[in-house]
């Protein structure tokens, strides 16, 4: 296998870990958010925003194992996020979620965008990627439409 390939491909698993890594720290800042909201608010921060975020996390790190099996490759370590501070409030929880999502999503279009993926050819990376991104709307849609209705 050419030298080029093989540090193309830990280069994209590289990338697709920063934004797992991403992932993961949303669903602990929700985590945490969710532990301070009464029941009929709970409920509706687990059906309108993490189960879509679970999913897609679930996605990432699927199509990363799968993508490093095809080639014979190790995944990427995936690290622990930070524990979020606990007294900062539900608004700033999700919303730091929010932020997460988004640098999450910011890394998986760059990777799209780029020629490496392209030269690699994987085209079930690609479409575990596109995936990845749809639930990743939904669960943004879902935080939008949560914000709004805290606390109401």
């Amino acid at each position: 296998m050419p030298e080029s390939n093989l540090h193309a491909r830990e280069e994209l698993l590289e990338s697709l870990r920063g934004s797992i890594d991403h992932l993961a720290g949303a669903l602990a800042l929700l985590g945490e958010a969710y532990d301070h909201l009464d029941e009929q608010q709970a409920d509706a921060l687990e059906s309108s925003l993490f189960k879509p975020l679970q999913r897609g996390y679930g996605r990432a790190k699927r199509a990363v194992i799968e993508f490093a099996a095809r080639h014979d490759q190790s995944p990427p370590q995936l690290g622990q996020p930070p524990a979020p501070l606990p007294a900062t409030g539900v608004k700033a929880l999700v919303e730091g979620a929010l932020a997460e999502v988004e640098e999450a999503e910011n890394g998986i279009v760059t990777l799209q965008d780029s020629l490496v993926l392209l030269d690699l050819g994987d085209q079930e990376l690609r479409a575990r990627l596109a995936e990845v991104r749809q639930a990743l709307e939904e669960a943004r849609g879902g935080a939008r439409h949560f914000l709004r209705t805290l606390g109401r």
